[in-house]
């Protein structure tokens, strides 16, 4: 080794240790922390876990800790009392909270899936279950005035059946127990989201016999919302926050079924990755998420004609004062992943 090149390595090396002291110096984290509320934790969410799992809201510039609200009643009270700066949950509990008449409601900046998430799960296998076989039936549905539970009787009606004659739909059974009081003996049927409906099967518990969300077709069903005061008070992390979600929903849009698996992995330990990659899978066929980040007027006009119909609804709410598109716009036309 000349004597030029030994100068010139222990040069570089010098620097080197001098910019690892530096960075060690420096505040641990320049990130802004947000508290982002989801309404449960499930695979339905993919894009938010790829989001997170790979590091785009760090490069947003956001810090963000999710918190399991367990249900859309439970993220709006976390949102309205500033527990959390985010919520993810049903666009029914925006509109709930507006027809209220609050001046700081929530606003919908930006939609993640466009279908119901959940499945119908039995107790005994059914390959050739047709939804006439729920009468006489009692199905664990939900909260009464949640989404779910308006899509599954929306979807129920569809095939003829009318709620509290041919079938018994329950809404005494919170959310987040659905599955515990079924495998305690309740119901005959109950509506169940993943991992949790294939974790039932897997143990022999309960089997998935129908996706009520491809019954109900397209439907906005589950979108981010912030408090108008924080909206108009900082903008920039709301952009931030959909720009970091829209890169999210690239990625799983060009990636394949193993390598989407292997990042959501650590949100979901507990699932072996073969019922991880067939659950993405089911998802994903049934164009549960579309790089779209945009609610539509059209869309939440037909939620909202399902929550007529489902007597929870006596006047719509006004689309252009609880959504707001900007944030979703400018991140559909300015991010990529190059």
């Amino acid at each position: 080794m000349s004597k030029v090149f030994k100068t010139i390595s222990i040069f570089l090396l010098i620097v080197m240790g001098v910019a690892l002291v530096l960075t060690a110096c420096q505040p641990k984290s320049q990130l802004k922390k947000v508290t982002l509320f989801e309404v449960t934790h499930s695979l339905f969410y993919t894009p938010q876990y790829v989001a997170l799992g790979l590091g785009f809201f760090e490069e947003e510039g956001l810090e963000i800790e999710l918190v399991d609200g367990k249900g859309a009643d439970k993220v709006m009270a976390a949102l309205l009392s500033g527990d959390a700066d985010i919520g993810f949950m049903g666009p029914e509990a925006t509109i709930y909270v507006y027809n209220e008449g609050k001046e700081n409601h929530s606003i919908i900046f930006a939609q993640l899936t466009q279908r119901d998430g959940s499945f119908l799960v039995a107790r005994e296998p059914d390959p050739d279950f047709t939804w006439d076989k729920l009468k006489g039936k009692e199905v664990l549905g939900g909260r009464k005035g949640g989404i779910p539970y308006m899509t599954l009787e929306y979807v129920v009606k569809s095939h003829g059946l009318t709620p509290g004659v041919d079938v018994n739909l329950r809404t005494d059974v919170q959310f987040d127990v659905l599955a515990g009081a079924f495998v305690g003996g309740e119901g005959d049927y109950v509506a169940l989201f993943e991992p949790v409906a294939s974790s039932l099967e897997k143990q022999g518990q309960g089997y998935v016999v129908a996706s009520i969300g491809e019954e109900a077709g397209y439907i906005p069903y589950t979108c981010y919302s912030a408090l108008k005061s924080t909206i108009e008070k900082d903008p920039e992390l709301i952009q931030s926050f959909t720009n970091a979600l829209y890169k999210g929903m690239l990625w799983v849009q060009n990636h394949s079924l193993e390598e989407i698996a292997e990042v959501v992995k650590p949100y979901f330990p507990d699932t072996d990755d073969d019922v991880l990659i067939s659950l993405i899978e089911r998802y994903r066929k049934q164009d549960s998420w579309k790089p779209d980040l945009v609610i539509t007027e059209e869309g939440l006009n037909r939620l909202m004609e399902i929550m007529e119909l489902a007597g929870e609804l006596d006047k719509r709410a006004d689309y252009s004062a609880i959504v707001n598109t900007s944030f979703a716009e400018k991140a559909m036309k300015n991010v990529n992943l190059d």
